[in-house]
């Protein structure tokens, strides 16, 4: 896919807890309308280098620009309208159990930009329908899957038509066949609607079909990125063990 550009750029970026350094210096840019995974060690900081991209967390020091703007500087109010362009995926998909389907995926909309009934209700009906859920509105997500609740969870995140979206472990707890259609849907949306995707996985075999870029985040650095292919070939001690744990070293194959 051809690059458009970087739009989240992390400088520096350093981050502790106590004495645990989790975020040692991370250095990373993710271009525009591109699929970036950042894979690692259940652990090593993904998560934590994710809530740090929408400001989640503050860093200890460091700098992390979206789309021209340093993030880390900004007053919650300007980092919740920098957080409106952002979508986000959570692990379990982060339902509201007391809320139908429907209204789920409506939240986001009456929170955050309070259009008409009518124009929500064909904003929620065009989400659900993309993520293959149309009819599916009036169940409660007790009566759902767990790929229907990830499914339910894209829609969401989808709503707001947002430049960037982010996906904390989208798979996990999914049986494969399960996570390989998640992996299909989030392919799919991507190239149809040229967003940014940036996906947290340590799950190689699967999240590597989505990606347009890998960085192996390891020991608080990022220590290889590019292409799948061109990851395959760092010689860094923690991509080799990493590819090697695996089991399938030919994963990492495909074009240049």
């Amino acid at each position: 896919m051809q690059s458009n550009g970087t739009v989240i750029h992390v400088k520096n970026l350093t981050k502790s807890f106590g004495s645990q350094k989790v975020l040692d210096g991370v250095n990373l840019e993710i271009e525009r309308g591109q699929t970036t995974v950042i894979i690692g060690k259940s652990g090593g900081g993904k998560s934590v280098l994710m809530k740090h991209l929408i400001g989640l967390m503050k860093p200890d020091s460091g700098e992390i620009w979206v789309d021209g703007v340093e993030i880390t500087l900004l007053s919650d109010k300007d980092l919740n309208e920098v957080r409106k362009r952002c979508g986000m995926l959570f692990q379990e998909a982060a339902l509201f159990d007391s809320m139908t389907v429907y209204d789920n995926v409506a939240f986001p909309l009456r929170e955050h930009r309070h259009p008409s009934e009518r124009e929500v209700e064909q904003l929620v009906e065009e989400r659900l329908k993309q993520v293959g859920l149309l009819g599916f509105g009036d169940r409660m997500p007790a009566e759902l899957s767990g790929g229907m609740k990830k499914r339910v969870g894209l829609a969401r995140a989808l709503v707001l038509d947002p430049e960037i979206i982010l996906f904390d472990e989208p798979t996990s707890s999914l049986d494969p066949v399960i996570a390989l259609a998640i992996d299909d849907l989030i392919k799919e949306t991507q190239v149809r609607l040229k967003k940014t995707y940036v996906v947290i996985s340590h799950d190689i075999a699967g999240m590597l079909r989505i990606a347009d870029k890998v960085a192996m985040l390891a020991d608080g650095k990022i220590v290889a990125f590019g292409t799948p292919y061109e990851v395959r070939r760092v010689e860094h001690p923690a991509v080799v063990e990493f590819i090697r744990a695996t089991r399938m070293p030919g994963i990492f194959g495909g074009r240049p």
